[in-house]
């Protein structure tokens, strides 16, 4: 049977032309691809071999099978640490939620002095996790700090001293720099929510609170996936402020995975438990991303305009 080739309408490019637009295009993602396997997957496979090693750091390399991952997975600390992580992520997230929503909802107002707010808002995102730890170590030095120079006796407390007080302040620390962050993430998911949808419910009647809990929260369910996925992923990386501010302490009150994972690797010389740990965190954060995308109906990456 001989086919008739069909002939592009009036306008229209033709397959070929079609094609050969779209080439150049699958090459524009070769460097994304480039610094995605040299950056991440080479690494990870790099910490998926040391961890069934044994090494130092400095001397020779040698394979010792599932030693590693026996010494991490028998460890007794390996438990308290990653309960730590959890109440440390699941806090934090209570935390700068809901203050990002508001913050966020507010900064997306039209008014002018909005923007020079978003600026100052902003500040603590841009200053460093070591700087804003020993800011916050000295301000609250019980003897030489803001409340002892205050003679404000609620702030004179051993902050940095006691398991309670220690958590509290390393989730408040972590909330007051993340904040902004997420509130920027609102502001432009507040922005997308068509003006019309508030439109119509004032004409029914609807007052500020009435549009927040019935418009603007559905609207931004998507937008809220994706920011609680960065803050759960995240959270299992806070390291710096962790080990600037209590170094895990007082005792292990503070100790997250990847602080036990800095301690073993590079203050015990321990490279194959510090690697199995890694990849713990790894899988953890992996797990948390695909549960939050099935929670979401797998349609997280999809406008959120798809439900208005």
């Amino acid at each position: 049977m001989t086919t008739i080739p069909t002939s592009a309408g009036p306008g229209q490019p033709s397959a070929r032309a079609r094609g050969g637009r779209n080439l150049p295009l699958a090459w524009l993602t070769v460097p994304a691809l480039v610094f995605f396997v040299g950056f991440g997957v080479i690494p990870l496979i790099g910490v998926l071999a040391l961890s069934f090693t044994t090494w130092d750091g400095i001397g020779d390399i040698h394979f010792s099978g599932f030693t590693s991952w026996h010494a991490v997975l028998t460890d007794p600390g390996l438990p308290h640490a990653l309960w730590v992580t959890f109440l440390i992520m699941a806090l934090s997230w209570l935390v700068q939620t809901p203050a990002s929503i508001l913050l966020g909802v507010f900064l997306a107002g039209a008014q002018r002095y909005r923007a020079v707010l978003s600026v100052l808002y902003f500040i603590p995102l841009l200053l460093s996790s070591a700087a804003i730890a020993i800011t916050y170590k000295a301000l609250l030095d019980p003897n030489f700090g803001l409340g002892a120079g205050l003679k404000i006796e609620l702030l004179s407390q051993d902050w940095l001293g006691r398991p309670g007080l220690a958590l509290g302040v390393v989730v408040f620390v972590v909330s007051w720099q993340f904040i902004p962050f997420h509130s920027l993430i609102y502001q432009g998911g507040v922005r997308q929510i068509p003006q019309s949808m508030y439109e119509a419910a004032e004409l029914d009647g609807a007052g500020r609170v009435r549009k927040f809990f019935s418009i603007t929260l559905p609207q931004l369910k998507y937008t809220m996936i994706t920011s609680t996925t960065l803050v759960l992923v995240g959270s299992l990386t806070f390291f710096d402020l962790i080990f600037v501010l209590t170094a895990g302490g007082p005792g292990d009150a503070t100790r997250v995975l990847a602080l036990d994972m800095y301690k073993r690797g590079f203050q015990a010389n321990l490279m194959g438990p510090a690697s199995a740990i890694a990849l713990i965190l790894v899988l953890v954060g992996l797990a948390l991303s695909l549960l939050l995308r099935r929670l979401g109906g797998g349609k997280a990456d999809h406008s959120q305009m798809e439900g208005a």
